[in-house]
């Protein structure tokens, strides 16, 4: 192959799976970024492009490495007003020096970029990069791995589960579960403990998730209590539905996310796929905490405003990217920048972007119903748990669980 391109969300480790081919391939390897081929002067950045090839060509068989590509691989773009020619050249002699009349002798293209959507398609074609390598956020057997390879470059107890924290850092990408494992032996020294333990690492996580638990930040007794129900009524509301992942943890000490609790949720396994009902439970447990906070003050607050953006987005998606409403198997939204977080643009007329935002209200409304039906009939489990957390501020899904599988004790005349 001439050319292998590495795509795939930041953190995932493009530029490590470089220097690790740059360690193996016994050849040299010279490095690059992509932004260092934009200079102030004109013609600069293709006498660069140049310059480098020039010296791969006389280390030949070698490997170069262009990180961030999209910098100078981007579109070129008819009816730009003032074009941006110094761009264009350099990309035209990269293209030109990759595959072109001349042939390449023995220099192999390595590239990363996390906006693969971006980049002109005349360096993609097979010739210039014949390979493109997804490199994807970890599943569960890869963060566990990951986990385990930064673990063993710090002190650590023996007896940790890194299945279970895999598990518990669902989403993280290879450079969070690093961070995830430095956090812990920080936490460990702050201490003046020898060992990091399972439950740094745990606590690193919530860390990565949430931010740090910010001491200083006093609740006054009633928002206390409001926030216990709150985080309650979701977690009631998830083990209350099935096809629902089970509580693991429940908090009410405030973090510097800016989260005054939170409700943590772990899947037994790895999921790939989600059902309808699996969507609509999610958008009944979003909901769970203002509902509670609903029934049990008779009033609402601003706690839930995550809650509410997280349902509403969850909901358009359901209606207007999987095909789960009246519009059936039409898309009206698509997704751009996957790799980065994915920003949506409507594509749709206006009359039907009033009939989605009808459908969202109308499908988020119904889940909030379902989940006041449910907290409805256990409202003694609201207020018991809600109670036992108000006193112990964090509790673990066993002790949720146990609470909630209690026999209610009737109490006779």
């Amino acid at each position: 192959p001439k050319g292998a391109l590495l795509v795939g969300p930041p953190g995932t480790g493009k530029t490590m799976l470089a220097k690790a081919v740059a360690g193996e391939a016994d050849v040299p390897f010279f490095s690059i970024s992509g932004s260092e081929f934009v200079e102030m002067f004109v013609g600069m950045g293709a006498a660069k492009v140049r310059d480098l090839f020039k010296q791969a060509n006389e280390k030949a068989p070698c490997i170069v490495f262009i990180d961030e590509i999209d910098a100078v691989g981007k579109k070129r773009e008819s009816g730009q007003i003032g074009g941006n020619d110094e761009r264009e050249q350099t990309l035209n002699q990269l293209l030109s020096e990759m595959d072109g009349f001349d042939g390449s002798k023995g220099v192999v293209i390595l590239a990363a970029t996390n906006r693969p959507e971006s980049l002109d398609p005349a360096l993609l074609r097979p010739g210039r990069f014949d390979r493109r390598i997804p490199v994807e956020l970890p599943d569960l057997k890869g963060r566990e791995d990951i986990l385990k390879v930064h673990a063993a470059k710090i002190k650590i107890a023996d007896n940790v589960d890194f299945n279970a924290i895999a598990r518990t850092a669902a989403g993280a990408s290879g450079a969070e579960l690093a961070n995830i494992v430095n956090e812990a032996a920080l936490r460990a020294v702050r201490d003046g403990r020898k060992f990091a333990t399972q439950t740094d690492l745990m606590e690193s996580v919530e860390v990565v998730i949430a931010g740090y638990q910010k001491k200083n930040r006093i609740l006054s007794t009633k928002e206390k209590l409001i926030v216990s129900y709150h985080e309650v009524g979701h977690a009631l509301v998830a083990a209350l539905q099935t096809n629902s992942a089970p509580v693991q943890k429940i908090t009410i000490i405030p973090r510097t996310s800016g989260a005054l609790g939170f409700t943590m949720q772990v899947d037994e396994g790895e999921k790939y796929l989600m059902t309808k009902e699996e969507l609509e439970n999610k958008i009944a447990t979003f909901t769970g905490g203002r509902v509670a906070e609903e029934l049990v003050f008779g009033d609402v607050t601003t706690g839930a405003s995550n809650d509410i953006e997280q349902a509403t987005k969850l909901a358009r998606a359901i209606i207007t990217r999987y095909g789960m409403s009246e519009f059936g198997m039409v898309a009206m939204e698509s997704l751009n920048n996957v790799y980065l977080g994915g920003d949506t643009s409507m594509s749709c007329s206006q009359e039907t972007a009033a009939k989605i935002d009808d459908l969202v209200v109308a499908l988020v409304q119904k889940q909030y119903e379902k989940a006041k039906n449910l907290l409805n009939s256990h409202m003694d489990k609201l207020h018991e748990i809600s109670k036992f957390l108000y006193e112990h501020e964090t509790i673990t899904g066993e002790e949720f669980m146990e609470i909630l599988n209690r026999p209610q004790i009737v109490e006779q005349d």
